[in-house]
């Protein structure tokens, strides 16, 4: 059997202190560590299928910032210039194609092309590259973590899947009123690996073909 082709992955990464495990849109995780933070609501695995009401997780996060371990951070624009910064380098470095990126306030998601690198490896790359230059920049003290550890990945495995998050990831700034984002280190996406050019009997064409 097959292993499932994957051409791409989106990855997902929090700013310290947001989407705790208990809160209470849901969560991925399956465990509450700390005490103090599971005294906060009940654990819920995954999206909920019926969403709270802002004020309900405004006041989650009202209750949790004074427990947090650090000062809760939310980025604004020039946090946002200093982290795509740090991000254009570590992608350069490590060679990475990169066809989407948004960063938000409180959750980065970025897209980017199979690569020796796996993709937990990709997320801890640009976390510390990205952490280190938030810290030399003053933008929090030299200790505060800035991101929560690791984070989540989807793995794509058509270029129409691909198509959609890269959609998916540009509107994500534009929901909350923000103009779009437009990142140096990203491409444009040319269908890869069936991008003009590329040869048909390739074993990602002739997979992607069924054959």
């Amino acid at each position: 059997m097959l292993r499932p082709l994957v051409i791409a992955y989106h990855l997902v990464w929090t700013g310290y202190g947001h989407r705790l495990p208990n809160d209470p849109r849901g969560s991925g995780s399956k465990v509450i560590l700390s005490e103090r933070i599971a005294a906060l609501g009940e654990l819920h695995f995954g999206r909920k299928r019926v969403q709270p009401p802002s004020q309900v997780v405004r006041e989650f996060y009202r209750q949790a910032e004074p427990i947090l371990s650090y000062p809760l951070l939310t980025f604004d624009q020039c946090d946002i210039e200093v982290i795509g910064a740090a991000f254009a380098e570590i992608i350069a470095e490590r060679r990475y194609t990169c066809y989407a990126c948004a960063i938000m306030p409180d959750h980065v998601h970025i897209l980017i092309r199979k690569h020796r690198d796996l993709a937990e490896e990709m997320i801890e790359h640009l976390q510390d590259r990205s952490r280190a230059h938030y810290r030399a920049a003053g933008r929090c003290d030299s200790g505060h973590p800035t991101w929560t550890e690791a984070g989540w990945r989807r793995f794509l495995s058509t270029p129409d899947e691909v198509r959609g998050v890269i959609q998916y990831i540009e509107r994500n700034p534009l929901e909350i009123g923000w103009p779009p984002q437009r990142w140096s280190f990203v491409k444009e996406y040319d269908g890869w690996p069936l991008h003009p050019g590329h040869n048909p009997n390739s074993p990602w064409a002739r997979r992607l073909r069924g054959c």
